[in-house]
């Protein structure tokens, strides 16, 4: 009886469903909760919007104000690549007014908290176009590869400009998306031959201005105080990306005997600050990381080297704080090369992680995983005593141009007011108020 129960069609269907249901059902009910968080927040903050309109759209009650814009299409989950603007855009604005176009609600709420920059929040391209009907904006930013940034692109009267958020190796440096735009700010010479050995039939020479890193001029407040007795190690480790040739995260490759060896050596401080979007793709991935913080916790002594894991929302303190940082192919390791100290890049362990030709894994020593990195508190000790080699300072001009202060910042200035210059005479007599409104466009209310 048992095998012909086993073998009845019918029961093994029925097994199969049950089975599936035991597993899909709660999915996708916990599915349609974060839809309902999500659409509350969303809610929340449109009733935010309108109760304090005068701090998301005043720019419409004045003409000729405002001559250049950063355009920020993205959810909240990627607030940290246009909050290392604010600093840079803050002193840009003391020559030009400078605006926020942001087309999400909660990210509209959540700068209002952040900064002082003017905000005009546009839910609907409508809006935006009578917005741009009565300003004279000469300039668009853009800091990231948001899909609706063609929405903001189509109008002809502002230069497009990319801005990225951070210098890397990645092969997002090298999108062919970047043909879209006017011209794109690169960090240094570096970043324009990779595009000009990457992008066919792209004039990187006249479409790019080299304007190095301006973040690292701003002065950033720490959210914490390290104990001064001890050297300060930064492990800032990227996320695990969204495809396999952007899998260049170090977490559960590096991340947790890393973090070990550095606790057990009492040695230094410790900061480690995971990508904003660490563990969204991977689940492993998100569990090493939440071991690394548990560990951190548990591990905290009084009086010994302060293990700090980092969630705040700035990017650039630890600049200042770290002696020494290890990080992955990532943005975070070239904007650390700027400051001049030592820095470790982990090596990919992904087969199929795209590392192009690049310099700067050439001269800049790399950590394996295995035995290598068993032994990272005696190379931590070396390079924090000794620094660099003398190849580095030339390494960090060729990816960074000038480092010394306010030189980046300035170039930055210099650039965006270069292209506003060009861009105002064709934007006369180009369409603007009435003549404008009465194109028609399909709204997007998302």
């Amino acid at each position: 009886m048992r095998e012909l129960r086993q073998l009845s069609p019918i029961a093994s269907v029925r097994k199969t469903v049950k089975r599936t249901a035991r597993r899909i059902v709660p999915s996708q009910v916990r599915y349609a909760r974060r839809l309902t968080k999500r659409r509350g927040r969303r809610l929340k903050s449109l009733k935010i919007i309108r109760e304090n309109a005068k701090y998301y759209s005043s720019v419409v009650e004045y003409r000729d104000d405002f001559r250049a814009a950063l355009y920020f299409a993205d959810t909240a989950r990627n607030l940290y690549q246009i909050r290392q603007w604010y600093g840079p855009l803050i002193e840009l604005s003391k020559h030009v007014r400078v605006i926020l176009i942001i087309r999400n609600p909660n990210v509209a709420t959540k700068i209002r908290q952040e900064t002082n920059l003017p905000i005009f929040f546009g839910r609907t391209i409508g809006q935006i176009e009578h917005m741009l009907s009565i300003q004279k904006i000469d300039a668009v930013l853009y800091v990231n590869q948001n899909v609706r940034n063609f929405q903001m692109m189509r109008f002809n009267s502002p230069a497009h400009v990319f801005i990225c958020h951070g210098e890397s190796e990645k092969a997002y440096m090298w999108s062919n998306q970047l043909k879209a735009y006017d011209f794109v700010f690169s960090a240094g010479q570096a970043a324009r031959e990779r595009l000009d050995s990457h992008l066919v039939n792209y004039d990187a020479g006249t479409r790019t201005y080299l304007v190095g890193r301006p973040q690292i001029d701003v002065e950033y407040e720490a959210p914490v105080e390290l104990n001064p007795r001890f050297k300060t190690v930064l492990y800032a480790p990227t996320w695990e990306g969204d495809r396999p040739s952007m899998n260049y995260g170090s977490v559960s490759t590096h991340g947790l005997d890393l973090v070990r060896q550095i606790v057990e050596s009492s040695e230094f401080n410790l900061i480690v600050r995971p990508h904003p979007r660490s563990g969204i793709n991977d689940r492993q991935y998100r569990r090493d990381l939440n071991e690394i913080r548990r560990y951190l916790m548990e591990a905290q002594r009084e009086d010994g080297p302060i293990l700090y894991f980092d969630r705040s929302s700035q990017w650039g303190w630890q600049w200042n704080k770290a002696d020494l940082c290890v990080s992955d192919v990532s943005a975070i390791a070239y904007d650390w090369m700027a400051t001049g100290k030592p820095l470790l890049i982990t090596q990919p362990v992904a087969p199929h992680a795209i590392l192009s030709d690049s310099p700067a894994l050439e001269h800049v020593p790399t950590l394996s995983a295995g035995p290598e990195c068993e032994d990272f508190v005696q190379t931590a000790r070396v390079m924090v005593e000794h620094g660099p080699d003398d190849s580095y300072e030339s390494l960090v001009n060729y990816y960074f141009g000038d480092t010394s202060s306010g030189a980046s910042m300035q170039r930055f200035i210099d650039a965006s007011l270069d292209v506003m210059k060009q861009r105002a005479p064709l934007r006369e007599g180009q369409e603007t108020g009435e003549e404008a409104l009465e194109m028609s466009y399909p709204e997007d209310d998302e």
